[in-house]
């Protein structure tokens, strides 16, 4: 009896955790699961993805929330809705923004000259042109005394006042002092930096400059990021020592020991070493992902393993709208087994073997979300 209870408890934990996929098809959007079924069938006019368990969809012009097994949440009666996030939604009702929680109750919060959406457990408040942070209860965490408080990575977020840069935690504590003209992400405790013209690394509260470096990209997951220096971009580590001489043109982030570059308008792979592993022969390229493939670009994208060798066709678009910046780890490619990708006007997903998922393809397909 016991084991079948914990079977059954791990069995409503799948229910609930599983992600589903924001797919149209004939002219309604429903969900898609991983094994390429409907998990909700496509009846929807408008729909959100899912986020935090649940979802925003429309019928007969309101919205309201569905769960994972398409049952009502929260019934339709919002003009408008965001996604919900640590538990709280901003939503539209009467022609004014409020939080409610997953119960659909409006939430009563400090005064804020905006509303701002909650992400990982925080959300910004405005007041009298300055921004502080607020947690779900309604608490402020940190009184509103930034200009600007840029959105929070992981733990950490970039602040600016007067006209200087530092960084905090979600506590609202200083975690490197505001000094800077500009800062970014912060990594292992460390992140980079621009004090006048000087480019340099912050490590316990002390900048040390790079010499001759002009521009410094964030830590993304690994111990190195790439820097710019003379016009060329080699790879420093997180003492700022040169790893690979800034010798390229262009670059993107190591992972799994392989960083793209590109060499005379073609891009091929580097080790450590700055040794080339994968020959520079495609028109793009992107970062390896944990599944062991990255794509690649001839005429069209496919995605090649480690040894270089193509295992998927080069025939597809790839997912571009995810590509934020050339060094942010971006949702461009195999996520938890999957990629998104285009054939024609038609959107779907595959899997690492180039099989479709579920042999279809639709109108439009999101990223699966929890």
């Amino acid at each position: 009896m016991k084991n079948a209870a914990f079977l059954l408890v791990l069995f409503f934990q799948f229910v609930g955790a599983q992600e589903l996929a924001l797919v149209k098809h004939d002219g309604k959007f429903g969900y898609l699961s991983k094994t390429g079924e409907f998990a909700i069938q496509p009846t929807f006019k408008e729909a959100e993805s899912f986020s935090d368990g649940m979802a925003g969809v429309q019928e007969n012009g309101k919205w309201g929330f569905i769960g994972p097994k398409g049952n009502w949440i929260i019934e339709p009666s919002f003009s408008k809705v965001k996604c919900f996030n640590s538990g709280v939604c901003m939503v539209e009702k009467d022609k004014q923004w409020v939080y409610i929680n997953k119960k659909g109750e409006v939430l009563k919060m400090p005064t804020s000259e905006k509303l701002f959406e909650f992400d990982e457990g925080v959300a910004f408040i405005r007041q009298n042109g300055k921004v502080g942070l607020i947690n779900p209860k309604g608490e402020i965490v940190l009184q509103p005394t930034y200009d600007i408080i840029k959105p929070f990575d992981g733990d950490f977020a970039r602040v600016k006042s007067n006209e200087k840069w530092g960084v905090i935690d979600k506590k609202g504590k200083l975690v490197v002092n505001n000094e800077y003209d500009e800062i970014g992400e912060f990594f292992k405790n460390i992140t980079w930096a621009r004090k006048g013209e000087q480019f340099g690394l912050v490590t316990a509260n002390k900048f040390t400059a790079i010499e001759g470096v002009d521009k410094i990209w964030d830590f993304n997951t690994e111990d190195n990021t790439f820097a710019r220096k003379g016009g060329k971009i080699g790879f420093i580590d997180l003492k700022g020592n040169w790893i690979i001489e800034p010798k390229f043109k262009k670059v993107k982030a190591f992972f799994k020991n392989l960083a793209p570059v590109d060499e005379n308008g073609k891009w091929g792979y580097i080790n450590l070493k700055g040794d080339y592993v994968i020959q520079p022969t495609y028109d793009d390229a992107e970062v390896f992902g944990p599944d062991g493939l990255a794509p690649v670009k001839e005429k069209k994208w496919g995605f090649i393993d480690v040894t270089g060798k193509l295992v998927i066709p080069a025939k597809y678009d790839i997912t571009a709208a995810s590509l934020t910046s050339m060094f942010k780890k971006t949702e461009k490619g195999f996520i938890n087994g999957l990629a998104r990708v285009k054939s024609g006007d038609q959107w779907g997903f595959i899997k690492t073997n180039g099989e479709i998922l579920g042999g279809k393809w639709y109108k439009n397909a999101e990223l699966f979300k929890k």
